[in-house]
């Protein structure tokens, strides 16, 4: 075996079991969970947002398993420190979520330490906020060691100020890793001094994969292999596409966050070139940004592509609003600069008119069903253009004792004409820049 397919087979290795740290702390016997959700309008954010975000903080409750029970969408016009809302608003839905039934309050909007706590109070209820519901769907999803370490220190992160609030979690987490109780010293300030450990233990851990990464990503680019990432916001179809373009079996759901880990596979085109294509995590909006730092190592996939793959549910009514997340979250990454295909997926569920309307909305867009596998001779091709888009006309003659550099040529770039001689290979080719050096000692001219 290559050294480059043992590196894509580490790549695409996966744990097949949950950390046993993660507790479903909703379950109650068999039933499942019921939850009373809550949007919040604003000044900042106008109700037919906040709406659609009530819609997806549904999607995402449902992801987790809960049963929504009930909703409200309040205008809030001032903000209060004790409660977000307003004393007489806030029993109001404490009110409606004991009607309904509900075990839980979910928040479509970030809650303080204190907040969250008073409100536990008023309903006795559990109340969480949209980043504490997206982190327990992460830690429900993680499998690799890599996933789990990230997940981990997103919940500490966030559980560090929250420490009355999540107090019964992290007993259930500590599986030994806390110290013993120093004299005359408050449990919380031990567990806070605790956390603040595993965190910097964490981050070293993190710290060391990121550099494993370097060094594979370094070892590509020796190989002269092209990369290209898969990205999107979360439930576009991004796993569905990497399965129908390389014939994989990664694990794609119709859920929210399926994939959490990346998982590469090698493409290879009729012309002899190859591609590593990477699937990601999907993005979505208001991600907590403790996420964002700690998945950042798996991130930096995107950031370090030569092309990058953007995938969108053409299906959906807000899919404006999820190219411009994805777009933004690209920026924030440091990959707003990489060339991008923009790939609309799921036609088969979208009139041939809207398909039409989109396609002049987004120019040089490419309409695809990945689960029926319409379109995709049309974006391997384009893909093949953006790959060669930067390759410069050379003509070349190769010794024969140098033919491993032919085999390079013919797999990365494109070969144009060849005449084979007694001693040499003539070629008239075209060739990613980044490997003129490999060949310039046999270049005899360049090529328009």
């Amino acid at each position: 075996m290559s050294a480059n397919s043992k590196e894509i087979r580490s790549e695409e290795s996966k744990v097949g079991t949950a950390p046993e740290h993660v507790v479903d702390v909703h379950r109650v016997g068999s039933e499942a969970p019921r939850a009373y959700i809550v949007g919040i309008a604003s000044s900042e954010l106008c109700k037919e947002e906040a709406r659609e975000l009530l819609d997806e903080l549904r999607g995402l409750a449902d992801t987790l398993g809960l049963e929504i029970v009930g909703e409200s969408l309040v205008n809030l016009r001032e903000k209060t420190p004790s409660l977000l809302l307003g004393s007489g608003k806030a029993q109001e839905i404490a009110d409606a979520a004991e009607a309904a039934g509900a075990d839980t309050i979910v928040f479509d909007h970030t809650l303080s330490a204190v907040q969250q706590r008073n409100w536990e109070k008023l309903s006795s209820k559990k109340v969480y906020d949209r980043a504490e519901l997206i982190i327990k769907i992460f830690a429900s999803r993680a499998l690799t060691k890599e996933a789990n370490l990230q997940v981990e220190l997103a919940q500490l992160q966030y559980s560090l100020p929250r420490l009355a609030h999540s107090y019964d979690d992290l007993m259930r987490q500590r599986g030994g890793r806390y110290g013993t109780k120093g004299s005359g010293e408050q449990k919380i300030e031990l567990d806070r001094r605790e956390i603040e450990r595993r965190i910097h233990e964490i981050k070293d851990e993190l710290e060391a994969v990121r550099k494993e990464r370097t060094v594979q990503r370094r070892r590509r680019e020796r190989a002269a292999v092209p990369r290209a990432a898969i990205v999107g916001y979360t439930n576009a179809g991004k796993s569905s596409l990497l399965n129908a373009l390389t014939a994989a079996n990664v694990k794609a759901e119709d859920k929210l966050f399926a994939t959490l880990d990346p998982t590469t596979r090698r493409i290879a085109f009729a012309q002899g070139q190859t591609l590593l294509l990477t699937d990601t995590v999907g993005f979505v909006r208001n991600l907590p940004h403790g996420l964002v730092e700690a998945f950042r190592s798996t991130l930096e996939e995107a950031a370090q592509a030569d092309l990058l793959i953007h995938v969108a549910d053409a299906s959906d009514p807000k899919v404006d609003t999820h190219i411009a997340t994805t777009l933004q979250v690209l920026g924030e990454i440091g990959a707003g600069e990489v060339p991008r295909i923009l790939v609309l997926n799921k036609i088969d569920l979208v009139h041939h008119e809207s398909v039409e309307d989109f396609l002049a909305r987004y120019p040089g867009s490419i309409a695809v069903s990945a689960t029926l596998s319409q379109g995709l001779g049309a974006l391997v091709d384009r893909i093949q253009d953006a790959l060669t888009s930067g390759m410069k006309g050379l003509t070349l003659r190769i010794p024969h004792a140098q033919y491993h550099l032919v085999s390079l040529i013919m797999r990365e770039g494109t070969v144009l004409e060849e005449k084979q001689e007694d001693d040499a290979t003539w070629l008239r080719c075209r060739l990613p820049e980044r490997l003129e050096w490999r060949v310039k000692d046999y270049i005899i001219a360049p090529d328009a």
